[in-house]
């Protein structure tokens, strides 16, 4: 037996232990960890300036890959830590756990509460340089990663000690950093993905000024919303049909002596049959909820279940409505500012106090008896309970549905006998479902998968759009109701995601637009109805080949027009190309070999980064509004699109302009 001693136990001192398991800080080493550590220096920016301590700040993409942050706050401390006999600034960028909001004395709420995003940062980085306006003075610091005299890697050291460089007649910090491509493997910092996080923070920071200055593309955008919220709702609820034209605006603070916490809430209600309710915490989304979510539920339901009594719009004889109806069409975005904040994990994706709750709840409360009994808004509150009355009406509809659905010998498991193709593993998270677009290419897949962990369940038709339809239409579909039967865990207020049959839902079309069209479909249901599945990483879209490039025995097969050329290259002379328009017309042996082996299959996870845009493009792609689609259309199809690289002679026809867009609801993928 190897000896395992003392010796053996690796101590990571300094910023050693980022380095060796960055995912632990960032979650991942992909484009989304990537951004992570720019989020990090631009949160603790935006906690300066959202505290009353600054009013502008500008990211800048810089020629050399770099990004640099600078706002105008009151600078990071320069003198020297008392325990730590450094300055501030060096305490800040090497020391995990160090900074300035473990307490309530310089913050009265930040994002950061763990003390390590700055020095994560340094520690991912080839370089980084801190520049600090403070007091008249300017001063320097860079830091980089090295390689020791025995080729070991040491990260964010120290060039030299912090110095002063000159005098200064404003105040605040500018970090230039350049993220390692020994980490993010040559991931760039995307312009779109930063454009709409900074849009993002600016509603949610009224009146402050965030710049984007791009050097490479040479684009400079600038965001400086006043409304606050109230824009914020508006822009998201662009092209819906409203019940009410001005948003609902709740602001209220605990008093003197209580846990401090900021509250900010706009609500408007819409046509459309689902709620829509975004979260923040201390400019944090919180794409899981949490405490805060809760709190504004139950208060929004007390309240207006009380004033419909009061005013007469619910009888006496009528039984109270539920939350979930008064939630039909509500599109509400909160945000709260509080101190020791617990999320759960550095991440931040779930609120956790418990406190917070009946302090929302309390406050939601007080703010609707001041909108509503001291404006008189009578007319607001009658609209609001007439959608809820109608969407109780649906919700009975639905639960015999439900109910069905639910029960062991229900219709919904009658009409998966002949469709599922279920696998003889039992475990979840060792098991995955494909869902397959027609009976040919679920005949294939059903042969060439592996039984054991995957299951095949193949589509008759286009299912239902469900962004047009009420609840009770979309579970009465055959195609949402064998789907929702397979996977186990239910729908809506009912979904228990620990029920998931399958760890993995992967959806499997065609490469053309009727398969853009059904992944669409599939991914806006998913998005409205069982939204759970894609926040915990289950739904997933299948990648399958163009075209298949071949001569004698040797094969290539290519997932993009652009990767074509390069393909026919390495074949050589004598090339011949299939093209697959359809997976049926791949063998079980082909589709298992470029689609389902998960040794060599491409999948496309569909996550939540930034959900007010995934809100807008569903609406826009998938929901009523013809002119707002038709501007979309105008915008991105391409209307000289070849069809493909065998026949650059064929161009679009304009009648196709639907198929375009369908074609397009891809976008809808990538946004989510």
């Amino acid at each position: 037996m190897k000896k395992y001693e003392s010796k053996d136990i690796l101590v990571l001192e300094g910023l050693e232990a980022i380095r060796l398991r960055p995912g632990m800080y960032i979650g991942t080493t992909g484009i989304k960890g990537l951004h992570h550590i720019l989020w990090e220096i631009v949160d603790n920016a935006i906690d300066e300036v959202s505290n009353g301590y600054g009013n502008k700040i500008e990211i800048t993409l810089e020629n050399d890959g770099s990004v640099t942050v600078e706002d105008n706050g009151r600078g990071i401390p320069v003198d020297m830590h008392p325990t730590q006999k450094k300055s501030g600034v060096e305490v800040v960028f090497t020391r995990l756990h160090a900074g300035g909001k473990f307490n309530n004395d310089n913050y009265g709420y930040s994002g950061g509460l763990h003390g390590v995003g700055a020095s994560v940062t340094n520690a991912l980085s080839e370089w980084l340089k801190v520049t600090v306006n403070r007091e008249g003075k300017t001063y320097f610091m860079e830091f980089r990663t090295t390689l020791d005299k025995k080729g070991k890697i040491k990260c964010g050291i120290p060039v030299e000690p912090l110095k002063e460089i000159g005098k200064s007649t404003v105040s605040g910090t500018k970090v230039q950093f350049k993220p390692d491509n020994k980490v993010f493997k040559g991931l760039k910092l995307d312009f779109n993905i930063i454009f709409e996080r900074l849009k993002e923070l600016a509603f949610l920071n009224k009146g402050i000024t965030l710049k984007l200055n791009d050097k490479i593309n040479g684009k400079i955008e600038e965001f400086c919303y006043k409304g606050g919220l109230k824009d914020f709702i508006l822009y998201i609820n662009e092209g819906k049909t409203k019940l009410f034209e001005n948003p609902l605006e709740l602001v209220a603070e605990t008093e003197p002596g209580e846990r401090t916490l900021k509250l900010e809430i706009a609500i408007q209600y819409t046509t459309l049959y689902t709620e829509n309710i975004i979260s923040y915490v201390n400019n944090i989304p919180t794409t899981e909820g949490g405490t805060h979510d809760v709190g504004f539920k139950t208060g929004l339901t007390k309240f207006i279940n009380d004033y419909a009594r009061k005013h007469n719009l619910l009888k006496e004889k009528e039984n109270n409505l539920t939350g979930e109806d008064f939630r039909e069409g509500i599109c509400a975005i909160i945000s709260i500012k509080a101190n020791n904040i617990q999320f759960e994990g550095q991440t931040k994706t779930k609120l956790g106090n418990p406190e917070i709750k009946g302090i929302i709840e309390r406050l939601v409360i007080k703010e609707l008896n001041r909108i509503f009994f001291g404006n008189n808004n009578i007319k607001i509150a009658e609209s609001i309970v007439e959608k809820a009355k109608g969407a109780a009406k649906v919700r009975e509809a639905a639960k015999k549905v439900k109910q069905l659905t639910r029960a062991k010998n229900s219709i919904g498991n009658y009409n998966l006998v002949g469709k599922l193709a279920s696998c003889s593993n039992r475990k979840a998270e060792r098991s995955e479902l494909f869902i397959v677009e027609g009976d040919s290419a679920g005949g294939s897949a059903k042969q060439g998968r592996d039984r054991k962990f995957q299951a095949i369940l193949p589509l008759k038709g286009k299912p239902l759009n469900a962004e047009k339809k009420k609840l009770d239409q979309v579970l009465a579909n055959d195609e949402i109701k064998t789907i929702i039967s397979a996977l186990e865990t239910g729908i809506g207020s009912d979904l228990n995601i620990q029920n998931l049959r399958y760890d993995k839902i992967i959806i499997l079309s065609d490469a053309d637009q009727d398969g853009a069209h059904i992944r669409a479909i599939l991914v806006t249901f998913f998005y409205r109805y069982m939204r759970e599945l894609i926040t915990y990483g289950h739904v997933y879209i299948g990648l399958p080949p163009l075209y298949k490039v071949y001569k004698q025995n040797k094969i290539e097969y290519v997932y993009s027009d652009a990767e074509l050329p390069q393909a026919i290259n390495r074949i050589g002379k004598g090339y011949q190309i299939q093209r697959y328009k359809g997976l049926g017309e791949m063998n079980p042996e082909q589709l298992w070999e470029t689609t389902m082996n998960p040794e060599k299959r491409t999948l496309i996870k569909v996550t939540i980064q930034d959900v007010e845009e995934a809100e807008r493009m569903i609406v826009t792609l998938m929901g009523d509004d013809i002119a707002a689609r038709k501007e979309y259309i105008a915008k991105y199809a391409n209307f000289n699109k070849q069809d493909n690289f065998l026949d650059n002679k064929q161009e679009m026809n304009l009648k196709n302009l639907e198929k375009d867009l369908e074609n397009n609801s891809n976008k809808i993928q990538i946004m989510i």
